[in-house]
């Protein structure tokens, strides 16, 4: 007999489901949310299933790389597809839940999601804690700048050198003005050194890597393309095999226009911005300074160049219209 298992996952327990392969619930419980628990909870039962079947969420990742290396037949599944499936049910629970993702994996109807391996997500974790604290130094230096304002101290723009000191010295001689001004400059002066030293160290470990990754010393030679780009590139594709082809990448960015189809209506609308955001943002930034910053000619510049122009007149034409 195969059986097929839903797993409904909170951050404290796994509502757990059995069916037969006619759909009969043959076994339902709660179990803790560990790889091992889950186990466990199959051997207890003599249960040996044949799908596994779990929503992408917080936990999924942890848990689907436990499920292998426990040997379980686990799949981790797209959860927006699997909602709309789940929604359909009149009632909406834990067990429900775990029950709807049951027969979703006996019928095969669903979307598994390609699950990162460790290397990768140690990437994303360096790359994700320097845009992290980059983002606390900007909202620091903002919050000082207009605390500042209402005083009628306006400071001047920063460069990078000697990690942002001139915004610290311009901070200093502000407090020197007010009590008050002097008690929040020897709080921030220190914290706002410290987030810049952390930032530049992430930033070193970061060039350091993409100095000795085979893949990133070769993306890293195209024009505006640098450590942070080609790594967060790297860690979030990771196996180009899983697309069929290269073009597929650009939709799974987010990157493709949506269209809608129905009948005589057929339009494209604006980029699907699926997928990761701070790749968006990266490609965008890099796309920016190969077509402003980069100086030296090139095949890749050049079309960047017609698409921008391109782009342009295409505005132009529908403002006139």
């Amino acid at each position: 007999m195969k059986y097929f298992v839903g797993l409904d996952v909170s951050l404290k327990e796994i509502s757990v489901c059995v069916i037969d392969g006619d759909g009969k619930i043959k076994a339902r419980g709660t179990t803790p949310a560990d790889p091992m628990a889950v186990k466990s909870w199959f051997k207890n039962r003599s249960l040996e299933p044949e799908t596994i079947v779990h929503e992408s969420g917080q936990l999924s990742i942890w848990l689907q790389r436990g499920f292998l290396e426990l040997g379980l037949p686990a799949i981790c599944i797209d959860a927006r597809r699997a909602h709309k499936s789940l929604s359909a049910r009149l009632n909406k629970s834990d067990a429900s839940d775990a029950e709807g993702l049951a027969q979703l994996a006996r019928t095969g109807w669903f979307t598994p999601v390609f699950v990162r391996s460790v290397e990768a997500d140690r990437l994303r974790a360096l790359v994700g804690a320097r845009e992290r604290m980059i983002r606390l130094r900007k909202d620091l230096e903002g919050h000082i700048r207009g605390v500042l304002k209402t005083f009628g101290i306006r400071m001047t723009g920063v460069p990078q050198g000697k990690l942002r000191q001139k915004f610290r010295d311009q901070l200093a001689a502000a407090g020197e003005t007010d009590p008050v001004l002097r008690t929040m400059a020897d709080a921030f002066i220190d914290i706002h050194a410290m987030l810049c030293k952390a930032t530049a160290d992430l930033g070193k470990a970061l060039k350091t890597k993409a100095e000795t990754h085979p893949i990133a010393k070769r993306l890293t030679t195209i024009p505006g393309v640098g450590p942070i780009v080609s790594l967060s590139f790297i860690a979030l594709i990771e196996d180009p095999s899983r697309f069929t082809k290269s073009t597929d990448v650009g939709a799974y960015l987010g990157l493709t226009p949506k269209r809608y189809q129905s009948g005589e209506i057929d339009w494209s609308g604006r980029i699907s911005k699926r997928g990761d955001k701070a790749m968006r943002s990266l490609l965008v930034e890099s796309a920016s300074t190969l077509i402003r910053n980069v100086k030296r000619f090139s095949a890749l510049k050049s079309w960047a160049i017609r698409l921008a122009v391109s782009d342009v007149s295409t505005c132009w034409t529908d403002l006139s219209i």
